[in-house]
């Protein structure tokens, strides 16, 4: 069964920047009606706090930011995602496989290929002022079917064909 989503809480650490993304939830948020609760994290003592907060205001679910904090205290998270029962939406593909529900974004397998590339480039001479900024190319969605089971919800079938990755 996949619930009614009305209320969002938001994982972000407005220390480690983020505040674009942040303003582009937000804005995509009003544009679907739904409510979003931010939640602030400044470091490893505020996690707990901010799934309080998340449980109090009965958000239906949460969306972690990207953050070196967050990814530094990846555990953390995701036992804190377990003991709430919040179905989650991570930054990345090590999160998915400790247990949040599933992870969109860029392949850091991708880019970290066109990285070498980038430094092969400056190796052999060339100025990394002459090399093009480039957006990532490959995304990706993940799935844990383990934790679905664990909430009880039911992963629509078009959305487990469409996974890069689907773990049992």
């Amino acid at each position: 069964m996949v619930p009614t989503i009305s209320r969002i809480a938001v994982l972000w650490d407005p220390t480690g920047g983020g505040a674009t993304a942040l303003q582009a939830t937000e804005e995509a948020a009003q544009a679907l009606g739904l409510a979003l609760q931010v939640l602030g994290v400044r470091g490893p003592h505020d996690f707990a706090r901010a799934f309080e907060a998340a449980q109090t205001a009965q958000a239906h679910a949460l969306m972690q930011l990207a953050s070196p904090l967050f990814s530094a205290h990846r555990q953390t998270i995701v036992d804190l995602l377990a003991k709430s029962r919040l179905p989650a939406i991570c930054e990345q593909r090590e999160f998915v496989v400790d247990g949040c529900l599933m992870a969109y974004g860029p392949s850091f397998e991708a880019m970290h290929r066109r990285a070498a590339y980038y430094v092969d480039r400056i190796l052999k001479g060339t100025k990394p002022a002459d090399l093009p900024v480039e957006q990532p190319m490959k995304f990706e969605l993940l799935i844990n079917l383990k934790t679905a089971e664990a909430l009880g919800l039911t992963i629509p079938p078009l959305v487990l064909f469409q996974a890069d990755e689907v773990i049992k």
